[in-house]
């Protein structure tokens, strides 16, 4: 689910800045900003890149659902789901300085328009996924600094948003647990 949720989360921010600019090519790819080796990947040079920075399990609300009603009107026992939230760092990387601004204001402002995505704003929203709500998190010059010292890479204007809710499902059944029919009486 965490892939399918970036994915999508790309191909709708692919869509927006190709819209907005009247672009032909794909400007947007998720990737990493440094290769293991330690060098720049050569596909992220003058696109905005998504990466995934942080994935955190949400533990403030209980999910802890795991019967599901089967068509048949017996119930499914299954793993209870996990709820994550994912912290994705979009970086514009340009070689121009002013289309990197020019592209890192268009990603802010199509995060402000979309602070959730749904099924009833985007009809092409996976399987799996109910909402995806983003929020944009403060950081301080001091942690940005921090965290592109620890992934190795000389710093680029981006932004950090919390994509809340990730729902990790197993979906095999458990056991299975016949419908209550009837009240019998002694």
């Amino acid at each position: 689910m965490i892939q399918k949720a970036l994915q999508f989360t790309n191909e709708v921010l692919q869509r927006f800045l190709q819209n907005k600019f009247d672009l032909d090519e794909d400007i947007v790819i998720s990737n990493n900003l440094i290769d293991a080796d330690g060098s720049i990947p050569q596909k992220n040079k003058n696109k905005v890149i998504i990466s995934l920075i942080n994935l955190e399990h949400e533990t403030s609300k209980p999910f802890n659902v795991s019967n599901k009603k089967l068509h048949d009107g017996n119930f499914a026992m299954n793993a209870p789901s996990n709820r994550y939230n994912l912290d994705i760092l979009v970086t514009a990387n340009f070689d121009d300085y002013n289309e990197t601004l020019k592209f890192l204001n268009a990603v802010i402002l199509f995060f402000q328009i979309n602070q959730a995505i749904d099924s009833s704003t985007n009809s092409n929203i996976p399987n799996g996924i109910t909402k995806l709500v983003f929020d944009l998190e403060k950081n301080s010059y001091h942690q940005m600094h921090s965290l592109w010292t620890a992934m190795g890479a000389k710093y680029r204007p981006s932004v950090i948003y919390k994509m809340r809710m990730i729902t990790l499902q197993d979906d095999r059944i458990k056991e299975e647990i016949p419908a209550i029919k009837g009240l019998g009486t002694n």
